[in-house]
């Protein structure tokens, strides 16, 4: 849908549409060893890699959904292995202190729309409480002064088996995505979210 959103910009024939996905290197470093997976769930910050493929806007907009998913599926390959994880951190070594920035995030977005998808499955919202009381939705996505876009999931607190999907897109994007997929997406309000009016502390 972000493709097709792009169909009238100009030379579209030529622009690329690019899509970047968070991968968790946690449980790829610990191997399925369960003494490395418990260690690995006790470290602070983020052992992430944002892998994107990128395709010509008509030929995604022409293709099935099934040809798409396959294509995102081949590009994860080789993000989702220790070997990537491993040379990631060795990069990351040889750098240091030199801040770096995802390529996506950067200049994804230089010849036609790009966007990460990521994930908040792991975010423990609806077991967070500070004191007074759990929050009604969380979010821990915050723009990163990039074109980019950026799709985040995370488990409803509201309702067991929803999703919360937050979109920080263009404006056209998120237009064209609300009218062709009414039936998939509802608006987040306070019904939804089962929120209670509070009388007002001064009357």
């Amino acid at each position: 849908m972000v493709a097709k959103s792009a169909d009238v910009m100009q030379n579209v024939d030529k622009k690329t549409c690019k899509m970047g996905i968070v991968v968790d290197g946690r449980r790829r470093l610990s191997s399925g060893d369960d003494d490395k997976t418990t260690l690995m769930a006790t470290y602070f910050g983020n052992v992430l890699s944002i892998p994107f493929g990128e395709k010509i806007i008509g030929e995604l907009t022409d293709q099935p959904l099934i040809w798409v998913a396959d294509e995102v599926h081949e590009y994860l390959k080789a993000a989702a292995t220790k070997e990537h994880f491993l040379g990631l951190i060795d990069w990351v070594e040889a750098h240091r202190p030199k801040p770096a920035i995802a390529k996506i995030y950067s200049s994804g977005s230089s010849d036609g729309p790009a966007f990460v998808v990521s994930s908040g499955h792991m975010f423990p919202t609806a077991k967070v409480d500070f004191g007074w009381g759990k929050p009604t939705v969380g979010s821990y996505h915050f723009p990163w002064g990039g074109d980019a876009g950026y799709v985040m999931l995370m488990p409803s607190p509201a309702r067991d088996g929803d999703w919360l999907v937050y979109f920080h897109l263009l404006k056209g994007q998120i237009m064209l995505i609300e009218d062709a997929a009414s039936h998939i997406f509802r608006p987040l309000t306070s019904e939804y979210l089962k929120l209670v009016d509070f009388p007002p502390l001064i009357t």
